[in-house]
């Protein structure tokens, strides 16, 4: 199994920054491309941003674009989501999540692991 461990949420007012991390630990060699989720209070869990197994591939969701980015390391195990120009609409709580493919998908149902969410709360 593979475990997924998300770390640095917390509160930041609007235009603010914060650095997400996803550390995996377990069988992490069955691990190939990795993402982050986010659900909001009363919504549905959304694409952010998913990065291929060896991280020259990247997407991101439209509303984040320009203002977050992701990225791993895997000598670490971790994956990064770096957001800046933080807006109250990107309240929510962020999911790191991971697929056994090396191919990054945007699809929630195509994700086999996955965290247990770090709050991110943005004050405007």
């Amino acid at each position: 199994q593979v475990q997924l461990v998300e770390s640095g949420g917390g509160l930041v007012q609007a235009g603010g920054s914060l650095r997400l991390s996803c550390a995996a630990s377990g069988r992490t060699f069955s691990i190939g491309a990795m993402g982050w989720f986010r659900q909001a209070p009363g919504k549905e869990r959304e694409f952010v941003a998913a990065i291929n197994w060896s991280g020259d591939s990247t997407t991101l969701a439209d509303s984040v674009k320009g203002r977050f980015t992701i990225s791993r390391d895997n000598a670490k195990n971790t994956v990064y989501l770096q957001m800046n120009s933080l807006k109250s609409e990107d309240t929510a709580v962020y999911y790191c999540a991971a697929r056994r493919s090396r191919l990054l998908w945007v699809a929630v149902n195509e994700y086999d692991y996955w965290g247990q969410g770090t709050q991110v709360t943005v004050s405007s």
